[in-house]
């Protein structure tokens, strides 16, 4: 999330963010950091797509009247399920135990309409 946030308000490059998020950060086991620069990767390869999902599915709000944190939290939650493997069902049906890891921490703050059009729109492709 961080790095997504740098990124969009810092307006770095991908390669800026990887270069030196790292040196500041604390450090944390190599599956964290793995899972987090997969997420960053992701978010950043598909933004575009993942840009689009967002603004078909928010009502009254452009991409960039969004606050920066909300937008990039929801552009790390919609890149993770483009990235699931196995399509994810609507985040409000879901057992918590079946939901991907950033829904599983932080559901209740995330915009769920919106994550839960964008996940129906996804089951049928």
């Amino acid at each position: 999330m961080q790095m997504l946030f740098q990124a969009d308000i810092g307006k770095q490059t991908p390669e800026q963010v990887r270069a030196n998020f790292w040196k500041a950060a604390d450090e944390v086991e190599p599956e964290v950091r793995g899972f987090a620069e997969d997420l960053f990767r992701v978010a950043v390869a598909h933004q575009e797509k993942i840009d689009a999902l967002i603004v078909a599915n928010s009502k009254h709000w452009r991409l960039e009247r969004m606050p920066a944190v909300d937008r990039n939290l929801l552009r790390m939650a919609v890149g993770e399920m483009l990235a699931s493997r196995a399509r994810p069902s609507p985040s409000s049906s879901m057992k918590p135990w079946n939901r991907p890891p950033l829904l599983r921490l932080r559901i209740h703050q995330l915009p769920q309409r919106m994550l839960d059009a964008i996940a129906k729109g996804l089951i049928g492709k």
